[in-house]
């Protein structure tokens, strides 16, 4: 039998393997980090230190943990349907139009938590129009949403550069981006969260945003596992041919799984537009689309797993910077390569460990 196809409990499939793949990854790391004559455990020290020794460091990794929740979530609901969106990008960037127009039309009139709720629907319904096509390509046509999904993240971005260049930008601003967002367009700080442990938020930008995260992580939840819908998007994604055989509908699944997933990578979009610039600017995502692959890779397409992952990719966002500061040896470069090793280990090599424990479970369950 093969071993991929052994079932194990969950506390080895979710936890026990992505432990050990960190592990790995961090040991490789700190064999690089080695290499250029840098001691790999105190540079660990700086980069836990910097992301989660003070106030605003922590603030600053929330931050980052935020916009990774939604793009992690975003890749995990197509993936569950069988479908591998790799269009976060343009879809948050598309969904940091919608917010914008919201509360550039609001804030004069309407405090913060009137504007939110329009924005987060604003930000969903661009971010789902954005992987609209991809997705109706893939149901009627047969195009492959991978290939699609790519092509738009770069027309996505052309639209932005261009409608912030030629038609929102400010009068006599040289700077490519809107108006600053009055109050009642801004997402406050969770400065009374921070001051409940005692900690001071200081300039980082975390905000409101990040408890809409931790809302739509459970909504996935209650979604993919509580509902038909989420069965019929489980099922599609294990056996197509089964699920239509079953009579679930695969064009309709298909889109609508799609339509889910770019509404939440369009709703990152609230992180750094409103609750951190206050105004749209260009390439305001930052990589953040791609990073959610990972995250959702990661976390097993699981809320609770990608908000882990998340915030170890704000730990490494945060801390990484933190430590190039410190030590100057250790470039930007090498976090990158960091991240990497992470990305490669959690995702690609996921089941490298998974042959041999699969050999000692089964020899320890028959002892």
């Amino acid at each position: 039998m093969s071993t991929a196809s052994v079932p194990l409990p969950n506390w080895i499939t979710y936890g026990l393997i992505p432990l050990l793949n960190l592990a790995l990854a961090f040991l490789i790391s700190g064999l690089v980090v080695w290499s250029i004559g840098e001691n790999p455990f105190e540079a660990l020290r700086l980069l836990v230190d910097g992301a989660l020794g003070r106030g605003d460091a922590i603030g600053f990794t929330l931050f980052y943990t935020t916009s990774f929740i939604f793009t992690g979530l975003s890749v995990a609901v197509a993936f569950h349907a069988g479908l591998f969106n790799i269009g976060a990008e343009g879809q948050a960037y598309l969904g940091g139009l919608g917010a914008a127009l919201v509360a550039l039309a609001l804030d004069h009139y309407v405090p913060w938590y009137v504007t939110m709720p329009f924005a987060i629907i604003g930000a969903a319904l661009f971010g789902a129009a954005w992987a609209f096509i991809p997705a109706w390509l893939q149901a009627s046509r047969g195009s492959h949403v991978v290939i699609t999904t790519i092509m738009f993240n770069f027309i996505g971005a052309a639209l932005m550069v261009y409608l912030l260049v030629n038609v929102l930008i400010v009068p006599g601003n040289m700077a490519p981006e809107t108006r600053t967002f009055l109050e009642g367009g801004q997402l406050p700080k969770l400065d009374w969260l921070m001051a409940l442990f005692g900690l001071k938020l200081g300039p980082a930008p975390f905000n409101v945003s990040f408890l809409i995260a931790l809302v739509m992580a459970f909504l996935v939840w209650v979604l993919i596992w509580r509902t038909k819908l989420g069965y019929e998007m489980r099922t599609l994604g294990i056996s197509p041919t089964a699920a239509v055989y079953a009579g679930i509908p695969y064009s309709r699944t298909v889109i609508i799984a799609m339509l889910i997933s770019g509404g939440l990578a369009g709703m990152m979009a609230l992180n750094p537009v409103m609750g951190s610039s206050a105004r749209l600017q260009v390439e305001f995502v930052g990589g953040a689309g791609f990073v959610g692959i990972a995250v959702s890779l990661m976390g097993r397409s699981h809320p609770v797993g990608i908000v882990i992952a998340a915030l170890l990719f704000g730990i490494l966002y945060q801390g990484g910077a933190d430590l190039s500061f410190e030590m100057p040896n250790i470039t930007r470069e090498m976090i990158v390569v960091i991240q990497g090793l992470v990305i490669l280990f959690a995702g690609a090599l996921e089941y490298m460990f998974r042959p041999a424990i699969v050999h000692l479970y089964l020899r320890l369950k028959r002892a």
